[in-house]
């Protein structure tokens, strides 16, 4: 098989602050595995979670690396392209790209979307979340009135750890309930509570009537996140504490939930087990994104009907996004019929 990769630049409408810092513009991978005379396409996004960071140029050396050894397989040999993935520890945005493009190739290679192929349901898709970023409170209100005047909104994710304390997340919180007209709101602090304060933020945000908490904690700080469960009226989700399936089986006695994302996990395949762990271990399910482009959206989409919530809405704030796929309607993101991935190329890649 032939594998090619070019890098593309997307810009937010909105610049995304969360508590590690400010996003506005990233450069992405977008790959490509011919064979056949099918190709199919995946993603790679940078992204960092506090020492773990795989970048833009790092994701590039490494897909000049390997491609010299992957290009001996054929796409049908997906477990032998994945095993040699692990042995060389490639970064899992580089096998995120790799196993995208590999599901995509299989379905076209059989002409079916990837969610029919696997016998999913695309009814049972959730509402998306739209993300409101750390920001004042006045800036809060009018970036949720933006969501509200860009589509119909039904959930949304409430970025909190603010480096100003909680009193400054409680402003801005109660700014967005104000401006939110009754709309669920869910809050994702990256990390940035410290545990005392995310005992006493988790009781806060219960009385308030929020549906769960993400991320309380620290990547780092897992120890402390049974004393929280102990504490918290709130269902917690773990995000940047849990990459793959064997992260879940140590958190699962502390937490209610998972938030999957490809960067993280490797890709689809390893998702997949995710989704089985977390079920196993009786925890809820989220997929969700980093400054991901619809391609790699709509591949997690693929999965949606198997996800308790979703947050996959990162396409939806550039204003360059060079594909298109996923289908927003009433809030909902719902995969097309179109085969594999089902995402088209609609404008230059720069």
């Amino acid at each position: 098989m032939k594998i090619s990769f070019q890098t593309f630049t997307v810009n937010k409408r909105f610049p995304l602050t969360i508590s590690r810092g400010t996003t506005s513009q990233t450069t992405n991978i977008w790959l490509q595995i011919t064979d056949e005379e099918i190709i199919g396409w995946g993603e790679a996004s940078p992204f960092g979670v506090g020492n773990h960071r795989q970048s833009t140029e790092q994701i590039q050396e490494t897909l000049q690396q390997i491609t010299p050894r992957l290009q001996k397989f054929s796409p049908w040999q997906h477990q032998e392209i994945e095993a040699v993935l692990e042995q060389m520890q490639v970064p899992s945005a580089v096998r995120a790209a790799l196993d995208m493009a590999l599901h995509d190739w299989l379905g076209k290679r059989v002409n079916l979307p990837l969610w029919q192929l696997w016998g999913l349901d695309k009814n049972a898709i959730v509402p998306t979340s739209v993300t409101i970023g750390i920001n004042s409170p006045a800036g809060a209100k009018s970036r949720t009135r933006d969501w509200l005047e860009f589509m119909d909104v039904q959930l949304f994710k409430v970025k909190l750890g603010s480096p100003a304390g909680i009193t400054a997340d409680q402003e801005m919180l109660l700014a967005v309930q104000a401006e939110a007209g009754g709309k669920d709101v869910f809050v994702d602090a990256n990390g940035g509570w410290s545990l005392t304060d995310a005992i006493s933020m988790c009781g806060w945000l219960a009385d308030l009537g929020i549906k769960y908490v993400e991320q309380p904690l620290a990547r780092g700080e897992e120890a402390n996140l049974a004393e929280l469960k102990i504490h918290s009226p709130l269902p917690i989700f773990v995000d940047e504490s849990c990459f793959t399936s064997a992260d879940i089986t140590g958190l699962a006695d502390y937490v209610n939930g998972v938030n999957i994302k490809l960067m993280k996990s490797g890709g689809i395949t390893e998702a997949i087990r995710m989704v089985h762990t977390a079920k196993a271990h009786g925890l809820q399910v989220m997929f969700g994104c980093y400054s991901d482009s619809s391609l790699a959206n709509t591949a997690a989409l693929q999965l949606a009907p198997l996800a308790d919530y979703l947050d996959l809405d990162s396409h939806l704030n550039l204003i360059d996004d060079p594909f298109s796929g996923a289908i927003l309607e009433h809030g909902r993101l719902v995969p097309n019929n179109l085969p594999g991935l089902g995402v088209k190329y609609s404008a230059s890649v720069a």
